[in-house]
Parts: structure tokens; sequence; C-alpha cells
């Protein structure tokens, strides 16, 4: 839609009944609200997963908080203030030692979970087939909202609608060789290296720390002290380095793998993504036979391109956004040329927002889940440094009921949306809330509320007949229409700003 007015255009299903939960395995605990996406902007897509919703393939969905049984709070990171922790320092070492020395500890199990919802496709209704068949002669509303001149009511609405651009393909600007094809074996080892420290023991470091911070204490207190100072230990220098360093430290010459990152937007016209579609196409249906036990039916070429390549994001570039763009991307990881993992993520005005990862379940043992996490993270603070408002990196849903999902937490800083005023809370602030109860207002002002509630329906966007108009001209038109209750409720779930931005088709 370069050129022309870009437009947001949804059609609205809401959803009463309940259905299978992804994560408790309820069969009809799980309650959600949703829409079908034929085309989004990245600033309205932004704006609604800062309401609590969430895509899979162009389904946007909003579980209804007070009443699903198992609570999906939206989480989102802060990039430039992240230091990655102790398990995370030891998977980036893991994968360093793999690349360089080919250590592989097969049978070991991704202790640290996998950022992107694994559940994700359950995460919404199971009839999400039906909605999309639903929907397929509907492909030219895009078309007609395009074509046909809107009323003159709207027209200073879409004023600012941002024009998009050309899709371009480009690697990972943070993305560089982890290492080099092997053009040797690893010699075998002769023993301890003579010029190296021995190891001490833990006690003996624990003895010396506690030293140091008594020395610390005394120093602060104007108390003199003779005590020569000590070398920094180990742990001391680890705990110095950024997540930057691990990811771009030099490996041997001779390593035993290369590991690249390739950045590729999700367009089908692209000759990149193209060229790779098939071999990513094939490692997300062993991923998923392997890692979820999907039967090959449910992870056939037809459904990795309906929920992780077709996309309602039209691709966007701004002055003052990063060069790659606005949109829905795959980061590649290519392992001595093969495709291994593959992290689905969208890149809006001030986040990266992930959506899915798969893997070659061989590679289980080196924790890719949070691996491709920290690099996304990382990935996000360079775009910061082209786009200073893209600074939080989104996780998704955390899912304090669910023990297996807390580790969403582990990502801190960290903040939690408020499911009731829309504000962000720190997750320190949460955890006690959601300790003693499965749902929380986690905002505790009792004065305050949503902001974007909706004022005046009457300013809601509909499509209708091929006519852009406020609701309150399409209330006249159909005189006394029937769906108020319906689109009343659509407007309070997306706010009175998208609201007045996103064209809601009415037939």
């Amino acid at each position: 839609m370069a050129g022309s007015k870009s437009y947001t255009i949804v059609e609205y299903f809401g959803g009463e009944d309940g259905y299978r939960c992804g994560y408790c395995k309820s069969q009809t605990g799980n309650f959600s609200r949703g829409m079908w996406s034929h085309t989004m902007t990245v600033q309205d897509y932004q704006d609604l997963i800062d309401r609590g919703w969430r895509r899979s393939g162009k389904y946007v969905y909003k579980p209804i908080m007070q009443k699903t049984c198992c609570p999906q709070y939206t989480i989102r990171c802060h990039a430039l203030k992240f230091q990655p922790s102790k398990s995370h320092k030891k998977i980036l070492k893991k994968m360093n030692r793999f690349i360089s020395k080919g250590e592989l500890q097969k049978g070991q199990e991704d202790c640290a979970g996998e950022p992107m919802d694994s559940v994700c496709e359950e995460a919404g209704p199971q009839e999400l087939s039906k909605v999309h068949l639903k929907c397929t002669a509907l492909t030219d509303i895009q078309k007609d909202a395009t074509e046909f001149p809107s009323t003159t009511e709207v027209q200073k609405e879409a004023a600012d609608a941002t024009p998009t651009g050309s899709q371009t393909s480009q690697n990972d600007p943070v993305s560089v060789p982890a290492g080099r094809t092997a053009s040797t074996a690893p010699k075998p080892g002769n023993g301890a290296d003579p010029s190296r420290p021995l190891c001490r023991k833990a006690k003996e470091l624990r003895k010396e720390r506690r030293l140091q911070k008594e020395q610390m204490r005394q120093n602060g207190d104007g108390v003199s002290s003779t005590v020569s100072p000590t070398q920094p230990t180990p742990s001391q220098n680890n705990q110095s380095k950024t997540l930057e360093d691990f990811i771009s430290e030099s490996l041997p010459e001779n390593s035993a793998h290369c590991l690249e990152v390739r950045l590729v937007p999700v367009n089908f016209e692209d000759p990149q993504f193209m060229a790779s579609y098939q071999q990513s196409a094939a490692l997300y249906a062993q991923y998923q036979m392997a890692i979820h036990g999907d039967d090959p039916s449910e992870c056939s070429e037809s459904e990795f391109k309906r929920f992780l390549c077709d996309s309602p994001l039209e691709a966007e570039y701004a002055p003052d956004g990063p060069e790659v763009g606005y949109g829905s991307f795959h980061q590649q990881y290519w392992l001595d040329g093969r495709i291994v993992a593959v992290g689905v993520i969208d890149i809006l005005p001030t986040c990266v927002s992930s959506v899915y990862l798969y893997y070659h379940p061989d590679f289980n043992s080196l924790s890719l889940g949070s691996y491709s996490a920290l690099r996304e993270i990382a990935f996000t603070k360079q775009l910061q440094k082209q786009s200073p408002k893209l600074s939080y990196y989104y996780l998704g849903f955390y899912i304090h009921s669910c023990p297996k999902m807390r580790y969403k937490g582990q990502y801190r800083p960290s903040d939690l949306l408020c499911p009731e005023t829309y504000v962000w809370v720190s997750i320190e602030r949460c955890i006690p809330l959601l300790d003693n109860s499965r749902y929380a207002r986690l905002n505790q002002d009792p004065d305050l509320g949503d902001a974007r509630a909706v004022r005046d329906l009457g300013r809601a966007l509909v499509l209708y007949r091929r006519t852009v108009m406020p609701y309150a001209a399409y209330s006249r038109k159909r005189k006394g229409s029937s769906d108020e209750m319906e689109v009343q409720q659509y407007a309070s779930l997306v706010g009175q700003d998208c609201a007045e931005r996103i064209l809601l088709y009415r037939s």
C-alpha cells in the first residue's frame, strides 16, 4: 500500500465458549476474544499488544483475564538495562564451547524453558481454521478500502497513517559468524595446563569474598586497612561481562563450527526468504513432531505458512526507524551451512516482539530457546541505536499459574501489563499479588482507570459496503443497527484510539 493511506482492517469474532488450554490442559477453561486481521499497521499492533492482545498468524486474540483458567499477562524486558543472570551466562558459555570445541551434551533438556510460547497455537480458539475459511472470501476488503473514497468524517482520522515502503532482505546487523569451519580435529588433552593457576575450592573462594566484603565495609566506615588488595576472582570477572561480550567473544581460528544469524523479512517475494523456505518448513515439522509430539498433519507446510509466515503486518520504513524497517521477520540460525533454529519476531515502533521459536531436536541440549532470547535482546539493543524509542523486548505472555512459564520473569528488569489500567508494573511488585491469586489487578492505585477507555463509540471506524465511515454514520444508514453491543465490546478491548484508526468490517 505504498503511496496510499494504510489501514488496519479486522473482523471481530468475540468468543463466548471455553476451549482447551495449552498450559493446564483444561478442556474448556480457556477464554479469549479474537479478531481476524486482513492487514495491520505496525503502530496499531504495537498499541494492541500494549492492551494485552497477541497474534497467531493473522488471528489476533486477547485472553479474558478474569475468566480464563490461566491468566496471561503481557511481559516486556527493558533491553537496555538487561544484565544476563548466572544461568544465562552458563547458556552463552555452553554455546561458545560448542562452537569452538564441538562439545554437545546430548540427552539434556532446555532447563530454562523456551522463550517463545511453545503452546501459542493452543492459546487461541480451536476453531481457528474455521475462522480462516470464513475470511478467505474477504481478501479483497483491503482493495475495496483503498479504491473507494471514504466519508469526509474520517479523512482527518486517517491523515497520520504511516506510508509503507518496499521490503528488503538484510542480514542481522548484530550477527557475525561466531566461529570458523574446523580445519583440523581438536587434539586430545595432556592433563592440566601448568601455566594456569590451580582450581580453587568453592569454600576458599567464599571465604575470600567474605573477607573482601568486610574490608569494603570497614573502608566505608572510615576505618583504615592495611590488607593488600587481592586479585579479582574468575566469578568477579564474569560479572563485568556484558551480554554483547559473550555473544561477540573471539573464538579460535580452528573452531569446530561456524554459526551465523541472518535476519530475513517474511515476504514471499523476497529471494532470501524463498531460498530457505522449504528448509525452514521442514525444520518446523521436525521440531513440532519431536518436541511437542504433533501428528504430521498438524505441522504440514500449509500449517507452517498459516502460523509463522502469514502475517497481517505491513512492512514499513520511517526516517527515525531501524534500517531493516518494521514488520515480521525470521531470524535464522545457520550452523555450518544449514538452518538449525528460527526465531520468528515482529519489529515494532517501540519493541521487538517474539512470536515463536523452532529448532532442530538434535540441538535441544544447547538451550536454544533461552539462547535465542538472549540474542534477540542484544538485537533489540542494536536496533535502539538506530531508533531511540525502540528499547523493549516483548516475550509474549507471562503465566504465573503455570510454573513452566515463569522462566520469562528471569529476563530482568521486566514489567507486566496491568489487565485493568493497561499500565506497566515491575514484576517484583506483581509476583506477591500473583502468588495469592491467579488473577490480579497489578496496578494498586484505586483511582487509576483505563486512559484509553471508550468515550465515544460513534467515532469508531467501520468498513461498510466499500466505504469507510464512523460508526455513528453506519448506524444511521442501517437505521437502528443490532450490532451495537458487539461493536461496544470490540471498542472497549482495543481502546478509543485504536477504534478511531482501525477499520472494523461490517457485512
